[in-house]
């Protein structure tokens, strides 16, 4: 599952809302570990384009 939300983050990046849709829907699906590494994985991919959306996102995580 993991693997497929990272495909559609990518796919999706281009526009923040989406962006943000998808991740805030991600983020319900996902497990705890799965989650932690989506985070990171999302910093390293998106944190110049897309911080702001990501520290919204991930306060909880």
């Amino acid at each position: 599952m993991l693997n497929y939300v990272k495909s559609i983050l990518s796919k999706v990046s281009f526009d923040a809302r989406l962006f943000e849709k998808e991740l805030r829907k991600a983020l319900k699906l996902l497990m705890r570990e799965e989650k932690e590494e989506l985070k990171r994985w999302c910093y390293e991919r998106f944190a110049c384009q897309h911080g702001e959306i990501l520290k919204r996102c991930f306060v909880a995580v």
